[in-house]
């Protein structure tokens, strides 16, 4: 008899009545504190509610010249900016831009509230082995489990629509921004920090002027990682209602029509590289400037 077969398993009887027990717990905690959650995520929903009707309802050459602004601040290259405008103006011509806006809106709430929890929980984390020790574990299995498994508490919690879309998507997402937090600032050289206690900063100080200019390209990385991650959520969280360029997806595949599947798709895929190009362009930047100011 081989070692797997002596090994002591769960029978199924008792295994079944602990999957009822939890599903009749989580079920029980649903009921109780639904409404209260809904009531504690409505300013989330006000706020991207808001985001969205700002760019599907503002004219779209001022949405597009807005835009191209914004990809000429972060990367400071014409390549990018007549990229950018070029690919919005197809997606425009091929009748996709409310749905395109629609997604670019979802995916700017969701990558703000993932660097606004995960920045702090990035800096945590570099500041102490033990928070990083805990914290490790969690985001291995944020970062390992299933996508499609997100959907299922947040659907339980929350119903469908917008907010359990945007929870799924920023959990699935958050783990780049805090891992990459944590590493920039334990990166940081530790000559510029033991001079940084010498002139008699605080911790504080030393965080706020040293550590985190010093990380941002480091930082920056990581925030590149979940806007790439939030828009392949985006696409699965379609299938609990949210709205944008993955509901066309979701219909393609269940009809089976194939261009409009191909075209919604190569939009996707136009958004990312917008977003790619422009963020790690930035990130360029920063470690340019860094590299001069303390050459």
């Amino acid at each position: 008899m081989s070692w797997l077969e002596q090994f002591p398993a769960m029978d199924a009887e008792r295994l079944s009545a602990l999957r009822r027990a939890i599903d009749t717990a989580f079920r029980d905690f649903t009921r109780q504190h639904g409404q209260s959650l809904e009531n504690f995520f409505e300013p989330l929903r006000d706020f991207l509610i808001f985001s969205e009707r700002l760019l599907t309802q503002s004219p779209w050459p001022l949405v597009l010249a807005g835009i191209a602004l914004l990809a000429w601040l972060a990367s400071r290259s014409w390549k990018i900016v007549t990229g950018t405008v070029l690919t919005l103006l197809a997606i425009g011509y091929f009748g996709m831009w409310h749905d395109t806006m629609q997604t670019v809106s979802m995916i700017f709430v969701c990558t703000l509230v993932a660097i606004v929890l995960g920045l702090p929980i990035g800096i945590a984390m570099s500041r102490s082995d033990r928070v990083q020790r805990l914290v490790n574990p969690v985001l291995d299995v944020m970062q390992t489990m299933p996508s499609f498994v997100y959907l299922i508490p947040v659907v339980m919690l929350l119903g469908i629509g917008r907010v359990p879309g945007l929870i799924a998507v920023v959990i699935y997402a958050i783990p780049p921004v805090i891992r990459f937090t944590n590493l920039g600032i334990r990166l940081v050289d530790k000559d510029l920090l033991e001079a940084a206690d010498a002139f008699g900063s605080s911790r504080w100080q030393k965080l706020r002027q040293v550590q985190l200019p010093l990380a941002l390209p480091t930082i920056m990385a990581g925030i590149n990682q979940t806007i790439m991650l939030s828009l392949a959520m985006v696409v699965i969280a379609s299938m609990i209602g949210v709205q944008g360029l993955g509901q066309p997806v979701l219909r393609a595949i269940s009809n089976q029509y194939f261009t409009m599947g191909v075209f919604n798709g190569l939009a996707i895929v136009g958004i990312a590289i917008i977003f790619d190009r422009a963020s790690q362009a930035y990130g360029k930047r920063l470690q340019k400037h860094l590299e001069v100011q303390h050459g």
